[in-house]
């Protein structure tokens, strides 16, 4: 008997329900590839939570392995707050068995005498934020997957001041998680010490949404948006929060207004992806609308469709639309006159066009990992600073601390007071974002992302970022090669004078190159799907609004050939 085999034997004990037995039985008996695929490790609690395909096995995502980080996590809180009530909040989103999943989370906690307030409803991710804190609970938890596929869900972490959970307390929650065997799970509930929670909830999250994201825009009276939450829990936040901001003419795509974890209408429901919002842009063309707004399942992330120069409705990218939104909150902190504590912060394999930007008004910027645990941890760890906003490339932006984590909702209104400004002015998103480039360089990225799923994925994935690294580029496009970025070692190294420095942050798997014109290329592997990512950010001068479109499509070329000269 192998280990994988014995280690789905041991799920056969009587501990384990009837259903689950009955299911390993049958695979041991007919399917022992996929025994091995759902046995052949533990789903890994990483330094944010567990994600992962649902099902029966310890690398799947069930009312085990999900009590067993429940049981951990409850182990944890007793020790680290002795004295106090422990406090925790838990929200789900759309997907399938997410609310049984997340009362099965409620019912360990409450069996550990920890009081829970329970969501009554599907909610979304920032409003689980918001209500850590709203609420003074020492911990947070969201059922959720985000974009994944319909197989998926998972299980994300948050700690006291509202943010995901980051060091030190990742690593010692997951030490009590592994410190367990699934027999150490209490599953006997204490309902008293479960409540359920909804509109008081609600009305604080949205008045705060509204205080953080409205600017009273002018020109709303005329702004047509279409809204789609692509089958998620935007639908409980963002036309509500329009509506109190003051918009009138908000359609939303009705088809895909209903919670539904199949996600039925999209191949994927990730607002990064065109074909995800190509029912809200139909609509905003038979509609004449000014944009198009998607999200993504839990409602961190937002998807932007705007008119171009040729009038045509365009996707934006995560970058583009955090370079603007940024841009739009430092002048309107620049307006009130700027203290200097201020800072703006994005992530490593994000545009570095914000860095620009930053040195342009005078205030701080901060780049951490990929992840906006990392940015929500600056917050944190920088108590006297005010955070301004900032992002990611994949379509996460955060609008001021009140939320820390990225917030789809409040991100959402701020698009829309920016582009019915620019409206109101005779202006538009698309001509103010090219007002970016003009001012602060025409930075243009691109994104390959590469799916290899299973075990045998795994290992090829880990066998692109060997190469990658083993291999350096001498030069990319014509560009020699200056920088070698190694997060592993926490090295960068002048390749051309050999110079080295410390790289201040965490270790993690990404290698970046930088060659002498600015171009950057990052390689990375998903924290949370089977893919490996890179980045790619090239740059050039625009000195006028109108040469954008004969610089765009230079760009948009050089980005294809370092595309085919990398093999990607």
């Amino acid at each position: 008997m192998d280990a994988t085999e014995a280690t789905a034997k041991s799920w056969l004990t009587d501990f384990f329900d009837k259903d689950t037995k009955s299911e390993i039985q049958d695979l041991l008996k007919n399917n022992p590839e996929e025994l091995k695929e759902r046995f052949y490790k533990n789903l890994e609690f990483g330094t944010g939570g567990m994600r992962g395909v649902m099902g029966v096995g310890t690398n799947r995502i069930n009312k085990y392995t999900l009590g067993k980080s429940t049981q951990g996590l409850s182990n944890y809180l007793k020790k680290t707050h002795p004295n106090d009530d422990q406090k925790v909040v838990i929200a789900y989103d759309c997907r399938h068995n997410s609310d049984t999943l997340a009362q099965i989370v409620a019912e360990v906690f409450s069996a550990n005498g920890i009081t829970v307030y329970l969501f009554s409803e599907l909610r979304t991710t920032p409003e689980l934020s918001f209500a850590v804190r709203y609420l003074g609970c020492h911990a947070g938890i969201v059922l959720t997957a985000s974009h994944n596929p319909p197989e998926y869900n998972g299980y994300k972490v948050y700690w006291s001041d509202g943010g995901q959970i980051v060091p030190p307390q990742d690593g010692e929650i997951i030490a009590e998680i592994n410190a367990i065997s699934f027999e150490d799970i209490n599953f006997n509930a204490q309902n008293n010490l479960i409540h359920h929670i909804d509109k008081e909830v609600d009305e604080a999250f949205f008045e705060a949404s509204v205080q953080n994201g409205n600017f009273n825009a002018k020109g709303k009276d005329n702004f047509k948006i279409v809204f789609t939450s692509l089958h998620g829990t935007s639908i409980t936040a963002i036309p509500e929060v329009l509506k109190r901001a003051g918009y009138k003419h908000v359609s939303i795509i009705e088809e895909q207004a209903k919670p539904d974890g199949s996600f039925p209408t999209v191949a994927s429901p990730n607002p990064e992806e065109p074909a995800a919002l190509a029912l809200a842009i139909k609509k905003a063309e038979e509609l004449g609308a000014d944009m198009v707004v998607g999200t993504d399942p839990d409602s961190d992330r937002l998807g932007i469709a705007v008119r171009n120069l040729d009038g045509d409705m365009e996707l934006l990218n995560g970058n583009q639309t955090m370079v603007l939104m940024t841009k739009f909150l430092l002048d309107q902190h620049k307006q009130k006159g700027f203290q200097g504590n201020e800072f703006i912060a994005t992530t490593i394999v994000s545009t570095p066009m914000m860095e620009q930007m930053a040195k342009a008004y005078g205030v701080e910027f901060k780049t951490a990992l990929t992840g906006f645990k990392w940015i929500g941890k600056m917050i944190k760890d920088f108590p006297d600073s005010n955070f301004i906003g900032g992002g990611e490339e994949s379509f996460g932006y955060m609008v001021g601390d009140f939320v820390r984590d990225k917030d789809a909702v409040t991100s959402t209104l701020l698009a829309c007071e920016i582009a019915a400004d620019a409206k109101a002015k005779g202006s538009s998103f698309y001509e103010e974002l090219i007002d970016c480039y003009v001012q602060f360089g025409f930075y243009k990225e691109k994104l390959i992302s590469l799916t290899k799923k299973g075990i045998s994925g795994a290992e090829e994935i880990k066998q692109m970022l060997k190469d990658f690294k083993d291999n350096p580029v001498k030069s990319v496009q014509g560009s020699n090669l200056l920088y070698i970025e190694d997060y592993n070692t926490s090295v960068v190294k002048n390749v051309q004078t050999g110079e080295e420095r410390t790289i201040d942050l965490p270790k993690s798997n990404v290698l970046i190159y930088e060659t002498e014109d600015g171009t950057r290329i990052a390689a990375r592997p998903s924290g949370t799907e089977p893919k490996v990512k890179f980045y790619i950010s090239t740059n050039a001068e625009l000195e006028k609004a109108e040469d954008f479109k004969s610089v765009n499509s230079r760009l948009e070329a050089k980005l294809d050939g370092i595309q085919s000269e990398l093999n990607l």
